[in-house]
């Protein structure tokens, strides 16, 4: 069984008056995790202890067995850091930037100019390789952060709102970059983003927090798994509706009526028996309300619905 990727314990940060980590304690797997809060709620605090960059007030962390107060040059060898924020020199090519951050990690410069080719190559920038920086679109330049924090072959990547500022286009062309890089590759990988629906499609895991504390740390397919709501298309007019919706609601179901789509809530510990009896229900409510069924689906649960509710 492979070792935990990050292990943090009571991990808390202070910032004088201000609790930014709040008795932290969170295992993470290798693989593709997605790190989930609202503004403030302490993922920037949480990244920057596992780079080194701030000490825990109390607590520790580990990354891959490292401490990361004791350990912290171990763990930047092992880690890449993609960083949201503007930090490209626009005088520089990619060539010449890349290979400056390989030997910064301590690559040769032979090696450093192999591997900036190949990571280069990789994300997609090989034939723009030689031009400046400054002269780059937001996805070339989203790319080539991604390419100085791969040049060093980590075995872990940090990546902050990797598609912040791209276009639809560019949003789908860097998350299956980033699922690529993570599965095809092997490496792990830990995305701190808000677009919900993004990490959805790319992780394996989701951890969330709220106000420094840790709120949810589960699979994705966990999270968005079967709800006990019943998710009902109608055909028919509004008064073959109403009638459709008062006798779902006669028959002891919760409903709520969205339009030409109805709601039905499921008694959360039913039966086998119950359940039948419940779209036995639907189906009849339908039948006599002479209202034509298009749908009649279980909803599945979204990352979404788990984040509304957190605060800013």
């Amino acid at each position: 069984m492979a070792a935990p990727l990050i292990t943090a314990r009571s991990l808390t940060r202070r910032y004088g008056a201000v609790t930014a980590l709040d008795a932290l304690t969170v295992t993470i797997e290798p693989g593709i995790t997605g790190l989930v809060g609202a503004n403030g709620a302490g993922k920037s605090t949480f990244v920057k202890i596992l780079l080194g960059i701030v000490d825990p007030s109390e607590g520790d962390a580990a990354v891959m067995g490292h401490d990361v107060v004791r350990e912290r040059a171990n763990i930047r060898a092992l880690v890449g850091y993609m960083p949201e924020h503007d930090c490209l020199p626009p005088d520089m090519s990619a060539t010449e930037f890349v290979s400056f951050m390989a030997r910064c990690s301590g690559l040769p410069v032979t090696a450093a100019r192999e591997r900036t080719a190949e990571v280069l190559r990789h994300v997609g920038l090989f034939e723009e390789r030689y031009r400046p920086m400054g002269g780059y679109s937001t996805g070339m330049a989203q790319r080539v952060k991604l390419a100085q924090a791969l040049v060093h072959d980590p075995r872990l990547l940090i990546l902050d709102e990797p598609t912040n500022g791209l276009d639809p286009e560019g949003r789908d062309e860097m998350l299956a970059l980033v699922s690529r890089t993570g599965r095809e590759f092997g490496i792990s990988v830990l995305v701190s983003s808000h677009l919900l629906g993004e990490l959805e499609r790319i992780c394996e895991r989701i951890v969330l927090i709220e106000q420094g504390r840790l709120l949810r740390a589960e699979q994705v397919g966990a999270l968005t798994s079967e709800t006990a709501t019943l998710v009902v298309e109608l055909a028919g007019d509004e008064a073959a509706l109403a009638a459709f919706v008062a006798r779902v609601a006669a028959a002891g179901l919760l409903v709520q009526a969205e339009r030409q789509r109805v709601l039905v809530e499921l008694p959360d510990t039913a039966t086998p028996a119950a359940l039948d009896a419940a779209y036995d229900a639907v189906r009849d409510a339908a039948a006599i309300s002479d209202t034509g069924i298009l749908r009649l689906e279980r909803r599945r649960g979204h990352l979404q619905d788990l984040f509304a509710g957190v605060g800013a």
